[in-house]
C-alpha cells in the first residue's frame, strides 16, 4: 500500500501543472499496475475537498461527486469509509461542506452531546451551536 498527500491527490484530480499531474499519475498508474492499494486518510480526503472549493472553485456537488467516486474504486483504501460516507451524505444533505461534515459526524461517533462553532450555517445542523 501506498498513501498520498493532498497536493499530490489534487494533482492527479485537477491537471492543472502538467509537470507535476504526470509525476502524480505515475505513482498512481504504478500502483494501481502493481494492485496496490492507495490510501488516503480522512485529513487527505477533507483538504482536497476545502482545496477544490476555496482554490479550484469547483461546486459542491461536484466535490461530493469526486469524493464519492474515490471512495468507490476499488484501488483506493481510506481511513473510515463509513465515516466518510456518512460525512458524504452529510454535507450532500445540509449544504455544509465535506470537512465540516467529518467534524460533525466524527464527534458524534465518539459520543460528543454538543459541537460548538461560530459557523452559523454548520450550527444549523443538530446537536451543533454557537457558543
Amino acid at each position: 500500500m501506498i498513501a498520498l498527500d493532498t497536493n499530490v491527490l489534487v494533482r492527479f484530480l485537477v491537471e492543472d501543472d502538467a509537470a507535476q499531474c504526470a509525476r502524480a499519475a505515475a505513482v498512481v498508474e504504478e500502483a494501481v499496475a502493481a494492485d496496490r492499494k492507495i490510501f488516503l486518510s480522512d485529513l487527505v480526503l477533507a483538504e482536497t475537498a476545502w482545496v477544490l472549493s476555496r482554490a479550484y472553485k469547483f461546486p459542491q456537488p461536484q466535490i461530493l461527486e469526486t469524493l464519492d467516486i474515490l471512495l468507490s474504486t476499488r484501488n483506493v483504501a481510506v481511513e473510515s469509509p463509513d465515516r466518510a460516507r456518512r460525512a458524504l451524505r452529510l454535507a450532500g444533505q445540509s449544504g455544509v461542506g465535506f470537512a465540516d461534515a467529518l467534524i460533525v459526524v466524527r464527534s458524534r461517533e465518539l459520543g460528543c452531546g454538543t459541537l460548538y462553532t461560530f459557523d452559523r450555517k454548520l450550527a444549523g445542523l443538530d446537536g451543533v451551536l454557537e457558543p
